[in-house]
């Protein structure tokens, strides 16, 4: 089967810059899957996206599909002729719809009889009548919120498109997508090239548009040349280096066809002002990379990438610098206003600002928060005045003139208005620590007054929110509970802090007065506890190892994580498949026999095997053995101490009876198994371990 090089360019008005590396991902992945679908054989996949174009070139593409073989099978041989062997109207019925006379047909012998079949071969369709519908499958699947329409057409899409190029070899596809005919024609760079192109063959793409049309259509290969740039001009600077935020980056590369990076700079009086409020202007707004020095301060310096090669550079400089001037400007007046404020001056105009309806104002919250960040200090051996202290200011820097025009400089803004106005540097620290971790993987706060302040302010809106029946619902979690929850245990499992949330989350419940659910403690604790699953999942620890460790349902995280990693260890020796199966069998049998109600104390005058004798000395050692482990919380020691039960576990299963006919032997030795099992249920419930 002959094959051929394919190429698809949906040509488009400026792309949504933040969304081209998805839509270009979404495209090719849809339009391959179609491939597969249509059992069409194709190589290598080659994806180009651009600021005002998505395109794809197949290699090897198949002219055809595969031609396939048909068999459909009608009535059994004996149905369908009668005694004198003529057709059947049965026969004769299928033999209709398949479009064929009787004497056509074939016979196929099965274990269960014969048949009649039908057999034919069905040509495979030409790739070029295919290809049409496959473009459009894919372009109407790909993530756009919200499609337009442009002019008379009544095709929709996330910017108007202007032309089509699809090309199977050096033929064109003759179609219409999205309204409009499909040919060979490209079009060029805005400015250095604002004509029609003709795309030969697939293979010669990017070829034409680089060495003529100005346009660098592979995304990889513009932010590869983009960060080599911006790196080689912050160089030339001396000890300079660019800082080169990824997520800003990709957006550079898609507001860019052919892109040229030039240097601009700015006055150093600007360098008074906080480098994030700077780097958040330069950035946010005008898609700058900022430029530090060896010492990782911000210099008086930034690169623009523009979207042509000027003649005059300099000019395009000169227009950059213009335009971000009265925006550091903005950034230094803001400051300077600010810190003629005080924060505790702003504690008042939090009042009017609503945290929830039914949980009252921002000031409200705070003040709750600071209660319990208080406790909390005062349970880490931490500083309660500060934790309180910062807790009461730690929401005050939204209603400064910074953050209101720099909503992501809240917490960091008010880290430097408190250090500006003489509060203590764990309390100035702390509000920004408050929001920490910001994201998976994120930083966690650093000070005992930031993690009092960070947990409380987690804690109290998870409570609050499942004290008036709002958690999070499926995909719906507006307050970030999810996220706040990972936080919380992230902060005391990392930082090691002695803390129980059944006991955080009775303190947060007592400053509320409103709550609608009579108990919000026991379902927050569950929730949070649930959280462990992914949190652990992540390290590749196990489902059933965690619901082992969940069984006990141990409400401080520092211990959950303990036990967790223990039994991870324990699972990984040879006695553990062993032991998990003697959990199991014995908890079966308590469960049948009573239960909780069962005692633990064993009657040594009772005992008549050898097998019991042994394992109830043997339960005696490790019961003195491991009882100063499970005191410190060293659950890996214990976990290991107990496999040494393996072989008498074994023997006693192997040996003795339980279900002995007398009652008093019998309880006794449940009252043994009991005791053993208690053992092991001082870390987890190993009877939930595969076993197998």
């Amino acid at each position: 089967m002959a094959k051929q090089d394919f190429l698809v360019e949906i040509g488009t008005e400026e792309l949504p810059p933040k969304a081209l590396k998805t839509l270009s991902d979404a495209f090719t992945s849809g339009f391959c899957k179609g491939l597969d679908d249509a059992g069409l054989s194709y190589g290598k996949v080659e994806s180009f996206a651009a600021p005002r174009r998505l395109a794809i070139r197949v290699h090897g593409l198949a002219d055809a599909q595969p031609d396939k073989a048909v068999e459909k099978r009608g009535p059994a041989v004996k149905a369908a002729f009668d005694d004198a062997g003529n057709p059947t109207r049965a026969l004769t019925g299928f033999a209709n719809s398949v479009g064929v006379t009787p004497d056509q047909l074939d016979t196929l012998e099965t274990d269960k009889g014969a048949w009649v079949v039908y057999r034919t071969v069905e040509q495979g369709r030409a790739t070029v009548d295919l290809i049409p519908e496959l473009v459009e499958q894919s372009l109407a699947a790909l993530p756009i919120p919200k499609r337009m329409r442009w002019g008379a057409h009544k095709a929709e899409f996330v910017r108007p498109v202007h032309w089509i190029v699809l090309l199977l070899g050096n033929k064109i596809i003759d179609a219409n997508i999205m309204g409009l005919p499909t040919g060979n024609e490209t079009r060029g760079h805005r400015f250095h090239c604002p004509k029609e192109l003709i795309i030969p063959t697939p293979d010669a793409y990017e070829v034409v548009l680089r060495e003529e049309g100005y346009v660098l259509a592979g995304f990889e290969e513009r932010r590869d040349k983009i960060r080599a740039g911006v790196e080689a001009i912050a160089r030339e600077q001396g000890n300079a280096r660019a800082v080169i935020d990824e997520e800003l980056l990709d957006e550079v590369t898609a507001l860019n066809e052919w892109p040229v990076p030039l240097l601009g700079r700015f006055e150093e009086r600007f360098l008074e002002v906080p480098a994030e409020a700077l780097i958040s202007s330069m950035k946010e707004h005008q898609k700058y990379f900022h430029v530090v020095g060896t010492d990782g301060r911000i210099l008086p310096l930034f690169i623009t990438v523009a979207n042509l090669e000027s003649k005059d550079p300099s000019q395009v400089v000169a227009g950059n610098e213009k335009v971000i001037r009265p925006r550091l400007a903005d950034a230094a007046f803001f400051y300077d206003t600010d810190r003629k404020h005080t924060l505790e001056s702003r504690i008042d105009a939090l009042k009017p600002i609503v945290f929830q309806e039914k949980l009252g104002s921002l000031h409200d919250k705070s003040v709750r928060v600071a209660a319990l960040a208080r406790r909390i200090a005062e349970a880490i051996d931490g500083k309660p005045a500060n934790a309180e202290r910062a807790a009461m200011l730690a929401k005050t820097d939204l209603v400064s003139e910074m953050v209101l025009e720099f909503t992501d400089l809240q917490g960091i803004m008010g880290q430097y208005y408190a250090r500006n106005d003489g509060e203590p540097d764990d309390v100035a620290a702390a509000l920004n620590e408050q929001y920490m971790p910001r994201f998976a993987g994120d930083d966690l706060p650093q000070t005992l007054t930031g993690c009092a302040v960070a947990l409380a302010d987690r804690l109290d809106s998870l409570v609050g929110l499942f004290g008036i029946d709002q958690p999070p619902s499926g995909t719906r979690d507006p307050f970030g509970l999810r996220r706040a929850a990972l936080g919380v245990l992230r902060i005391i499992i990392e930082r090691e802090l002695p803390l129980d949330l059944q006991t955080c989350c009775e303190w947060a419940a007592g400053n509320f007065t409103s709550l609608t659910v009579a108990d919000p403690v026991t379902p927050v604790v569950d929730y949070m506890l649930e959280r462990f699953r992914a949190h652990y999942d992540e390290q590749g620890i196990g489902a059933e190892v965690y619901l082992a460790v969940h069984a006990r349902r141990p409400t401080r995280p520092l211990d959950f994580d303990q036990r967790i990693q223990a039994v991870e260890a324990f699972r990984q020796l040879l006695a553990a498949q062993a032991l998990a199966a003697a959990n199991k069998r014995v908890s079966n049998i308590l469960v049948k026999q009573g239960g909780d109600s069962i005692p633990d104390h064993v009657d040594s005058s009772l005992l008549q095997d050898d097998a019991e004798k042994a394992l109830a000395e043997a339960v005696d050692t490790q019961a003195a053995r491991v009882a100063p482990l499970f005191a410190r919380g060293d659950y890996g020691a214990a976990l290991t101490s107990l496999a040494d039960l393996r072989e008498t576990v074994d023997r006693f299963f192997d040996e003795v009876m339980v279900m002995a006919d007398e009652a008093a032997i019998r309880n006794n030795r449940l009252a043994l198994l009991n005791r053993l099992r208690n053992l092991f249920l001082q870390v987890a419930d190993i009877s939930l371990l595969p076993t197998g």
